[in-house]
């Protein structure tokens, strides 16, 4: 079972996983900070608050927190433009793979004589139908 685990946890697959949760997280510590420390700001300066998390609409005893809400759609619109950004440079950066297309093989003469046969029939049919109609 040991031995499984250990095959399992050397995957390739599993180790980039834990790598881009790892590298993930650590960036989405920095679009918080981005968001908080410089968008809200900017954002603030045309609302007049400069903390979005403070937006409260209160209804009776409810409280909707919808600045919270606004700080989280800011961080998402971040991060998935930034994520765009790299697949657009990687994209650009490594090479596509070009499929090596064969050119189709030369068709046998079994093949060649069923073609001539299905194009005459096709145009003794054409013919008839062209008689039938006069």
């Amino acid at each position: 079972m040991l031995k499984e685990f250990k095959t399992f946890i050397a995957r390739g697959n599993v180790i980039d996983l834990a790598v881009g949760v790892i590298i993930g997280s650590a960036f989405t510590a920095i679009v918080t900070s981005l968001t908080k420390n410089l968008i809200n700001p900017l954002i603030g300066i045309f609302l007049g608050k400069i903390d979005l998390s403070g937006l409260v609409l209160t209804v009776g005893q409810a409280h909707f927190r919808y600045g919270d809400f606004l700080n989280a759609v800011i961080n998402f619109i971040i991060i998935a433009f930034v994520v765009f950004l790299l697949v657009k440079a990687i994209n650009k950066l490594m090479p596509t793979k070009e499929t090596d297309a064969e050119p189709a093989p030369a068709p046998n003469q079994e093949t060649v004589v069923l073609t001539e046969i299905r194009d005459l029939l096709k145009q003794q049919q054409e013919t008839t139908q062209h008689r039938s109609q006069d």
